[in-house]
């Protein structure tokens, strides 16, 4: 069972990424502050669950969080900045966009930049651990897959509605038959 909170006297976001390890498309992180008591009978780590689940959980947790906000960071940037610097780029970006202001952060992982004037702790597999990362990693999955679908349309070959820019045998092989796409990520070892 997840844990609803790290810090009980705290309003708290939970924070996560997704597509680091991608070589197409940006990175992308939500943030997510649910209700202190909240509690959910699938919510966790995103990876733990089918593309359907997913989908139910968006919704649900959308419409019953207190403040939710997702955020990306292109390609683009990451060849320019490092992919490191961009996801903590992005998760900085969702705490931005947040209608109501946490005063604790919950980061998924084991380093951040810190938030300003904002403390925060790192929790290795915090997906796994609370509710407010887990749902951040679903909402960030969920916009990753629909956005690399999306972007799938315009070059059919890589296979993103499937491999959502992952390395994959399909995805390399459409690489070395095609080249890379707009979309790529020049600094990563494409082959």
């Amino acid at each position: 069972m997840l844990k609803s909170y790290y810090n009980a006297d705290a309003v708290e976001a939970g924070l996560d990424e997704v597509g680091r390890g991608c070589l197409a498309g940006p990175v992308v992180a939500a943030a997510v502050i649910l209700p202190k008591d909240y509690t959910h009978p699938i919510l966790n780590d995103s990876k733990q669950l089918s593309h359907r689940q997913r989908e139910l959980l968006k919704q649900d947790i959308e419409r019953d969080a207190i403040a939710w906000a997702v955020a990306e960071v292109s390609h683009e940037d990451i060849d320019r900045i490092n992919i490191l610097k961009a996801s903590f780029l992005a998760m900085h970006r969702a705490v931005d966009a947040l209608t109501v202001k946490p005063e604790h952060l919950l980061v998924d992982g084991n380093r951040f930049v810190p938030y300003p004037m904002t403390p925060h702790t790192c929790i290795i597999k915090g997906d796994a651990h609370y509710l407010s990362i887990a749902a951040a990693s679903v909402l960030a999955k969920t916009y990753r897959d629909d956005l690399m679908a999306q972007l799938g349309l315009e070059f059919p070959a890589y296979g993103w509605a499937q491999n959502v820019g992952y390395p994959t045998p399909v995805h390399r092989a459409a690489i070395r038959q095609f080249g890379p796409t707009k979309y790529h990520r020049m600094s990563f070892r494409l082959l």
